[in-house]
């Protein structure tokens, strides 16, 4: 167990920068802690100091996905784990230079995700301008793999994640505390992002947020509905950039965690929309999901 406590923030690829960012701060319900002319960092309600980072790059990808950590003694001991296991750091334990500091470390994955562990990052304290819709904190991330088992079995066994569901074998859904899921895996024909996933109070947000993003334009791509694995609600949505992300509420809570067994969910109707509205997501949802084959930028930089 390398002592991972949640989901911290996700950092995202794109070519449309500015537009991209436009969305998530005058339409979605974020907020812009800072940005230079490469990237942009956008916080939520809650205390983490940003949950979304925005980076300009040639092709849509995943720059990294960040989880906390305790301390800085828990960040230099999962570094030595991570080595003695053959994982690729390609950065470090030290003192970060991104928007909100902190002490940390990068690493690839076996499909090339870069994924930070960090601690000590600068928390917000100030009072949150409440908007109709406030999201609160990443929820989760969902990503396509080539490999489920593979994947599975290196996020568990090296990272400490716990299997929580199965839907089938199509995908596992693994936490890190007793939420049901921080990350999950989608087997596909290739690694890229499957969507990304904002946690907001109540149903009533998440039906807010769909009014909000119909007004600007957009519809939704599958909901509103609640999903079997996890009881939550959900919606998602495709942005500027054609990142699947979706609104989310009332995640299920593993309330004994020496008693929980993982389940496996059948893939039908009924258990992917409990409610029957949104049924199985469509053809264009899916062909979303699936998003474009993602080798990795710290290997392709490494490469070049």
């Amino acid at each position: 167990m390398l002592g991972i406590t949640h989901l911290r923030h996700i950092g995202l690829i794109t070519p449309v920068l500015q537009e991209q960012a436009d969305f998530y701060e005058k339409i979605w319900g974020l907020d812009k802690v800072a940005q230079d002319e490469n990237t942009v960092y956008f916080r939520g309600a809650g205390p983490e100091n940003h949950i979304l980072s925005l980076h300009a790059g040639e092709k849509r990808g995943l720059h990294h996905i960040a989880f906390g950590m305790v301390d800085k003694n828990a960040v230099d001991q999962a570094a030595e784990t991570l080595a003695s296991k053959g994982v690729r750091i390609v950065a470090k334990p030290g003192y970060l230079d991104e928007e909100g500091k902190g002490y940390g470390l990068r690493f690839l994955d076996p499909e090339n995700r870069c994924i930070e562990l960090s601690a000590w990052v600068e928390i917000h304290t100030s009072i949150w301008n409440k908007k109709n819709v406030d999201p609160v904190k990443l929820n989760h991330v969902v990503m396509n793999t080539k490999d489920l088992d593979m994947i599975t079995a290196f996020y568990t066994d090296v990272l400490g994640f716990k299997v929580t569901d199965w839907s089938e074998h199509q995908m596992s859904f693994l936490r890190c505390n007793r939420k049901h899921h921080s990350i999950a895996f989608n087997q596909d024909q290739h690694a890229s992002v499957n969507h990304i996933a904002y946690e907001v109070d109540t149903v009533d947000e998440v039906m807010r947020g769909i009014s909000n993003v119909r007004k600007a334009g957009y519809q939704e791509l599958w909901g509103p509905g609640r999903h079997g694995p996890g009881d939550n609600v959900f919606c998602y949505f495709q942005d500027p950039g054609k990142f699947v992300m979706e609104y989310t509420c009332y995640l299920e809570t593993i309330e004994d965690e020496s008693e929980w067994r993982a389940r496996v969910w059948k893939r039908v109707p009924h258990l992917m929309d409990q409610w029957g509205i949104a049924g199985p997501p469509k053809p264009e949802a899916r062909k979303a999901m699936a998003g474009i084959p993602d080798p990795g930028w710290a290997v392709v930089d490494t490469l070049v």
